[in-house]
Formats: structure tokens, sequence, C-alpha cells
């Protein structure tokens, strides 16, 4: 990520960042909870994890969506 910081407004650099640290997820089995987890879990993240909620989870998702449709 080249020390990016990446923050819940970041939606499209954390896909990219989810994409390349998981390849092989299938989205249809990933819950909004499990997402929010690998998302704090990603190198750079530096949001605080309490300001997340599902409609910003489910931007990244369907974002992730479009990005592995490509």
């Amino acid at each position: 990520m080249g020390g990016q910081r990446l923050n819940w407004d970041s939606t499209y650099e954390i896909v990219l960042a989810l994409k390349d640290l998981y390849p092989k997820m299938v989205l249809e089995d990933l819950s909004l909870d499990d997402l929010n987890a690998l998302i704090v879990k990603l190198p750079g993240f530096s949001d605080d994890p309490e300001l997340v909620n599902d409609a910003i989870l489910q931007a990244i998702l369907r974002e992730w969506y479009e990005e592995i449709g490509d």
C-alpha cells in the first residue's frame, strides 16, 4: 500500500487491499461482521473501528464485487 493510511472513506483503496490479501475470498459467504474484522486488520488502516456502520460495509462489499467482476 506504499504507507498509505486507510480510513472508512478510502473505499476503493480498502477494496484493492482486500482483493490483494484475499484473492480467493467467496464474497457470498462473507458477513458484514467478518468484512469489518478483515478491514480493521489491514496494514495501514488507521480509522476508529467504532465509526463504521452497515452502509459503509455494504458499500465496500459492493465495490469489491464490482472490482472482481472486471
